[in-house]
Formats: C-alpha cells, sequence, structure tokens
C-alpha cells in the first residue's frame, strides 16, 4: 500500500501541523474548497508533487469553509491557493488552476537542491 503523501488538516491542528512543522521541513498547503473546480482539476498534480517531494516537503490539504479564519489570516481572496511555508512563514504561493511546471518551478526555486543537503 503506499504511503499518503497529501494529508488533510484541520483549523484545529494547523499550527501544529503546518506552522510548527515547517521548521522542520518545507510545508505546501492546497487552500481548497469541495465546490472548487478548479481545485479539483488541481488535486492530482498536488498528490503528484507530494509522491515526487516526499521526504523534502510535507504537503497539505485545507479545506477553506472549514477553515475561514485561517483562510482569512493568510489573506486567501481565490482558490485554488498553493502556499508554500518555511519556519512558519509563506515564502511563495501560487494561485489558480496552473499547469504542473509552474508548481515544479515554485518547488525547485525554494525546495530543491538545499533541501537535499547540496
Amino acid at each position: 500500500m503506499e504511503p499518503v503523501v497529501v494529508r488533510d488538516v484541520a483549523e484545529a491542528d494547523f499550527v501544529r501541523d503546518v506552522l510548527e512543522g515547517s521548521r522542520t521541513r518545507p510545508v505546501v498547503v492546497d487552500f481548497w474548497a469541495p465546490w472548487c473546480g478548479p481545485c479539483r482539476m488541481i488535486s492530482p498534480v498536488v498528490e503528484e508533487m507530494g509522491r515526487e517531494y516526499a521526504g523534502r516537503l510535507k504537503v497539505v490539504k485545507l479545506d477553506i469553509d472549514q477553515a475561514p479564519a485561517i483562510a482569512s489570516q493568510f489573506g486567501v481572496q481565490g482558490i485554488p491557493l498553493l502556499m508554500l511555508l518555511r519556519d512558519g512563514q509563506e515564502i511563495d504561493r501560487v494561485v489558480g488552476a496552473v499547469p504542473p511546471a509552474v508548481l515544479r518551478n515554485m518547488l525547485e526555486q525554494h525546495v530543491g537542491a538545499a533541501a537535499l543537503g547540496g
């Protein structure tokens, strides 16, 4: 059985799993909602990135309908929104159903070789 590479995170666990978790390795937060068609379109891409970068970063999904305070705190104005956090701070974001190459470019820029120790 393949390990889960993308996990759902609840509002109650956000500080521990995302903000504190980003101190040991970068975290990508997929801000989404069940009614969002573009969110469903990029979901397979997000899961693929989770597999590709397993061990180098953590990928979580946050349903903005279930966590409106967090969405507001991070200035989420459109979804899907993929936000990369390190040391509890946002370091990059991509808004919209973008091609996989755009996501890969963002991750390589911030997570690439440096996360591998080189």
